[in-house]
């Protein structure tokens, strides 16, 4: 029989999904898509065994119109392009998105998409810092914590107090895969670019790992100074958030 692609549910695809999680071993940016139900898959299937699946989601939230997870057993994998092509066909999808570290889903966007563009850049720890800021320190926020208002971030769990003033807040967000963490944070804008962001985050680092999580992080290809911070916190950029629209 020729290879196919049958739509399923996620509980189908989750055996096949832990063996991609464990290869990839990296933070999956839209992992939290399959739990909110944002996703639709499919097994994929070459003479009626199961051979991979295929994921797709939406640019907006309602569409299903992007293929973003694929994955394909190594004893089957030099079939992977013609079962892309499967899953092009039964599910429609007019678009693919990947991480860059993502070996096989980059191969089949660069087989298979155009216009392909990068616009977010990916971070995993590299090493631990020590930043030292003799009058600020980070500690848990508190109830009756005055925080400066937020205009991108949510606030965080950890602040940085200078003075009595609170100037950054940050933590980490658990929607990607265990054990992975989403650090972030913000930093009152009037005490930007003083290393109020790195230190915060050097002390988030080590509250995610004592949680039994691995830090990671991830911000706009065009958002430099956030870029530095993280590096300067001790994380280095390990792929980026590639689209393209499937070839007709």
């Amino acid at each position: 029989m020729p290879p196919s692609a049958v739509k399923a549910k996620l509980r189908h695809i989750q055996p096949l999904r832990a063996l991609f999680l464990q290869e990839t071993n990296f933070q999956i940016r839209y992992n939290a898509c399959h739990e909110r139900g944002w996703t639709d898959s499919y097994l994929l299937k070459i003479d009626d065994a199961t051979v991979g699946y295929g994921s797709i989601k939406g640019r907006e939230i309602a569409d299903r119109d992007t293929a973003f997870e694929f994955y394909v057993v190594p004893p089957f994998r030099k079939l992977s392009s013609l079962l892309f092509r499967e899953l092009i066909a039964a599910s429609g999808v007019i678009y693919l998105e990947c991480q860059s570290n993502d070996r096989l889903m980059s191969s089949m966007l660069f087989e298979f998409a155009r216009d392909i563009r990068a616009d977010v850049v990916l971070f995993e720890d590299r090493t631990a810092t020590e930043h030292v800021m003799p009058d600020a320190v980070v500690r848990p926020r508190r109830r009756g914590d005055h925080v400066f208002e937020h205009k991108v971030e949510p606030v965080g769990d950890y602040v940085v107090v200078r003075r009595d003033e609170v100037v950054a807040t940050g933590g980490f967000m658990l929607h990607y895969n265990v054990p992975f963490a989403d650090l972030y944070m913000e930093v009152r804008e009037d005490c930007r670019r003083r290393g109020f962001g790195s230190f915060l985050l050097q002390e988030v680092k080590r509250a995610c790992y004592l949680a039994g999580r691995v830090p990671a992080a991830r911000t706009g290809l065009e958002n430099t100074a956030s870029r530095a911070t993280l590096v300067k916190a001790g994380l280095r950029v390990c792929g980026f958030m590639l689209t393209g629209r499937i070839a007709g």
